[in-house]
């Protein structure tokens, strides 16, 4: 082949099948994928079971549906974050297998999102009583897998992986602060009065929102830390994802809450009609409720996207301008300078020196004499 004049050929590897197999010629994978996936099923395997005992302890009619209606958003969660558990472990196992391609990944996510959600519409209908509300809540369930399955197609599976971790401790979260809900109401100064129920409703519900932001912006800093930990071991120049990955992953499990919330107001908007309409203090329950659970998703947004991004920059070092020189580069120079003039003062002759070395010989010292 000529070369042509102005182009330079291309540096060449000495090993192209080191460079075919290196591993950052892919993005990183989310590690623990498979770990996730099961505990996320395993939690809305809990979900749908204690739905179903639920419904089913409460007598036919107007108390199923009632039940049913609160206990919707708690089961729509746990679908959403399922699904995308299961559809990052999916797209994982593919690009370790067949490569990084988008449409692969997308394909295999998407499917492990359709294989929750058909697996729980599937057993929900098969255990459930058949009543009005089995077909909405299967129905509701099987979007939010898909949808969540539909999240975890992102290129950056780390994030996403810290997103599904740190939703799934915060779902927990909340489950187990129910058992703290009584004490906080007495210390928050709850009495006989509506009023002052009220109040100290107010204040639970943010202390849980705030605490649940914190956790969740903890989990998914400590998710990413140790995923890039894992990196730098199998390629020590991995590159590390910089601040906007913390901070989505920091405001993920509180996007995931408004977006439960979005498919509950969509899917389920039937069954949430029919629980409104029971009954003046259903309707105001329900309402209640709603908005709740919006403050609780927004909250647990900005404070779960700060507590990650805090975390992230007390790990970065003070940065250095290229103007700042430090003082010991100078020392050296003055060292020197120093040791020269010492040395041109040592190599003059001394004038006393030089009198009497002459004066040892007069005969050499003048010949005329």
């Amino acid at each position: 082949m000529t070369k042509q004049p102005g182009r330079v050929p291309a540096a060449e590897s000495d090993d192209p099948a080191a460079d075919a197999a290196s591993p950052r010629s892919g993005p990183l994978p989310a590690p623990g994928a498979a770990v996730l996936a099961l505990l996320a099923l395993a939690w809305l395997t809990a979900m749908l079971w204690s739905t179903r005992e639920a419904i089913t302890s409460a007598a036919a009619g107007v108390t199923a549906i009632s039940l049913s209606a609160f206990a919707l958003p708690g089961v729509i969660s746990a679908a959403l974050v399922a699904g995308a558990a299961v559809a990052l472990a999916a797209a994982n196992l593919l690009s370790r297998r067949y490569g990084d391609w988008a449409t692969l990944r997308f394909t295999g996510a998407i499917g492990g999102g359709m294989l929750v959600g058909l697996g729980a519409a599937l057993a929900i209908n098969l255990t459930y009583f058949d009543t009005s509300t089995t077909n909405v809540i299967a129905g509701t369930t099987a979007a939010a897998a898909i949808i969540g399955g539909a999240v975890a197609a992102a290129r950056t599976a780390p994030a996403v992986g810290a997103v599904v971790a740190a939703a799934l401790g915060t779902l927990l979260f909340v489950v187990a602060f129910s058992q703290a809900r009584d004490p906080l109401f007495d210390l928050f100064g709850a009495g006989d009065s509506q009023e002052s129920v009220v109040d100290a409703a107010k204040w639970v519900s943010r202390t849980e929102s705030l605490v649940a932001g914190l956790l969740a912006g903890l989990l998914a800093y400590g998710y990413l830390t140790w995923s890039r930990r894992r990196a730098l071991r199998r390629d020590p120049e991995a590159p590390a994802l910089r601040w906007p990955a913390y901070l989505l992953a920091g405001a993920g499990p509180g996007l995931f809450l408004l977006l439960a919330e979005v498919i509950i107001r969509v899917g389920g908007r039937s069954l949430l009609d029919l629980a409104s309409a029971l009954s003046e203090a259903d309707a105001v329950a329900q309402t209640s409720l709603g908005t709740s659970r919006v403050d609780n998703g927004i909250w647990v947004l900005f404070v779960g996207a700060l507590t990650a991004l805090i975390a992230f920059g007390r790990t970065l070092g003070p940065s250095h301008s290229d103007d700042d020189e430090p003082v010991e580069s100078q020392r050296p120079v003055t060292d020197s300078v120093g040791a020269d003039r010492v040395t041109a003062e040592t190599d003059e002759p001394d004038p006393a020196e030089a009198f009497d070395r002459l004066d040892t010989d007069p005969a050499k010292a003048d010949p005329a004499r």
